[in-house]
């Protein structure tokens, strides 16, 4: 898991740094600066003045940092202020000292945009960082319009920890936002470089390493890729679980194709198929891998984790084992019910997730983090599906976001096939150790490989199958198999 801080987190890792360590933050910033000057080109010659934004509080500081080191290196640079006479304050101040005391002074631009036009090679942002207050007003307002209108531009941006006019602590990103091409990232990633849409004005990212103490409290993190998961030599069918689908209706059938092609792909030992009578035969054409039987109003003996609902299955069937729920059978108002079931999982998109819990469709990654958490008691597990799935639940009040997939899984099919590996990891987690942790991993992993094998295809459009054997491969290599 890779944490994005919130700014309340981040201050909470520099004051525990600055009190239980007693690091100073003056050395904290001049590690700051270091990294992010190390990110420049080398110094050439003729060398285009640096140009240096400085903004009034530590982001500005940082900045100032940064133009005496560069200027030490023998780099010509240039600071412009948003003040004609700035007044610095805290470590900012001392900074300004330290560039003064080298013959350093401050420009200002009433009018940015003219000052921008004879702008050439790197720009530093160092405008607002952490303590940003959005959405930007007067001069700093003014000096982003002006470097976004310039595009495309002769220079290039380096934004230090953050790109100004982005929220460190959220994902979306406003009108007035200084997009930049690196963005040196102090310490630990916040949220705005975690999270799209704010994500893509940050351009490439690098995590400037600052002495911090760690691992963070974060409320929120970023999938990774999880481990390989090998089989023993003499491992049986059984020891990877019986994944029972309660799915597939008149013209619906496919879905339950999908669901059990997604399970088979992920790894489940046993599938049982269970559609609707008059769809038996079709379904069964599909996936001869799969045992299909038609619904007879019971699930069989045997089953490890039963999932019901695609394919127009709207009613869940009596079952006391792991369930994972989908489409159809996430009905109006049991949202809350289905939460505090144990050894549950739930998988909404934002239209059912509003069924679900009687409210507005979720829009925007901000606000479906909001609703996830407010969602997520009890020990239930909510994967509420779209860009960037979001994992709640399951006893854990961290909300954890996938980083894989894109917009090609905006298809029919996608949520069934998900829906089919999900529970095909839960079956393994049930025939395992069972580790109350473990349930949400499971339906985590089942997301991140979900998205991973989408983009192992290439970005665009997709036929939902040919998720199967992209998955399939996608397993192969991350177990060292070509």
């Amino acid at each position: 898991m890779i944490p994005l801080l919130t700014a309340t987190e981040m201050r909470s890792l520099e004051q525990e740094a600055i009190a239980g360590w007693g690091v100073a933050s003056l050395v904290l910033q001049e590690h700051a600066a270091l990294g992010a000057l190390a990110l420049l080109p080398p110094l050439s010659m003729p060398a285009e003045p640096l140009e240096v934004l400085a903004g009034p509080g530590n982001n500005g500081g940082d900045a100032l940092a940064l133009a005496r080191l560069a200027r030490l290196q023998g780099r010509p640079v240039r600071v412009w202020a948003l003040e004609p006479k700035p007044e610095w304050k805290g470590d900012a101040a001392v900074q300004a000292r330290l560039w003064e005391a080298l013959g350093g002074g401050y420009s200002h631009a009433r009018q940015p945009a003219e000052a921008v036009a004879g702008f050439r090679g790197w720009v530093v942002d160092g405008l607002f960082g952490l303590g940003t207050r959005v959405p930007l007003e007067g001069a700093a307002a003014a000096w982003v319009l002006a470097l976004e209108a310039a595009a495309p531009a002769p220079f290039r941006i380096l934004a230090l920890d953050l790109p100004s006019g982005l929220d460190p602590s959220s994902p979306e990103a406003g009108a007035a936002v200084l997009p930049a091409d690196r963005t040196a990232c102090f310490g630990q990633l916040k949220l705005c470089h975690g999270l799209r849409p704010a994500r893509e004005r940050c351009g490439e990212i690098t995590v400037v390493p600052i002495p911090l103490p760690g691992p963070p409290a974060a409320g929120i993190q970023l999938l990774e890729a999880p481990a390989p998961a090998g089989r023993h030599w003499d491992t049986h069918k059984q020891d990877f679980g019986h994944v029972g689908i309660r799915a597939g209706s008149m013209g619906m059938s496919g879905a339950a194709v999908m669901a059990a092609l997604g399970a088979l792909r992920a790894g489940a030992g046993l599938v049982t198929l269970l559609p609707d009578p008059e769809v038996r035969a079709e379904v069964a054409a599909q996936v001869p891998e799969a045992m299909v039987l038609p619904w007879a109003g019971r699930v069989p003996e045997g089953i490890d984790v039963l999932l019901a609902g695609p394919g127009g299955i709207g009613a869940v069937p009596d079952w006391t084992g792991p369930l994972v729920l989908d489409a159809s059978a996430l009905g109006e108002g049991c949202g809350a019910r289905w939460m505090a079931r144990p050894e549950t999982v739930i998988t909404p998109h934002p239209g059912e997730f509003a069924r679900l819990f009687q409210g507005p469709p979720p829009r925007g990654t901000g606000e479906r983090l909001v609703r996830a958490r407010a969602a997520a008691s009890g020990p239930g597990v909510l994967v509420l599906k779209g860009a960037q799935t979001i994992i709640a639940g399951g006893g854990d009040p961290q909300l954890w976001v996938n980083p894989t997939g894109h917009p090609g899984l905006s298809a029919g099919g996608a949520g069934d096939f998900l829906a089919g590996m999900v529970a095909a990891l839960v079956a393994r987690w049930h025939r395992g150790d069972r580790a109350p942790s473990g349930l949400r991993r499971a339906a985590a992993e089942a997301v991140w490989l979900h998205g991973a094998a989408a983009d192992r295809l290439g970005y665009g459009p997709l036929m939902i199958r040919e998720l199967g054997p992209s998955l399939a491969a996608l397993l192969r290599e991350s177990n060292g198999v070509s």
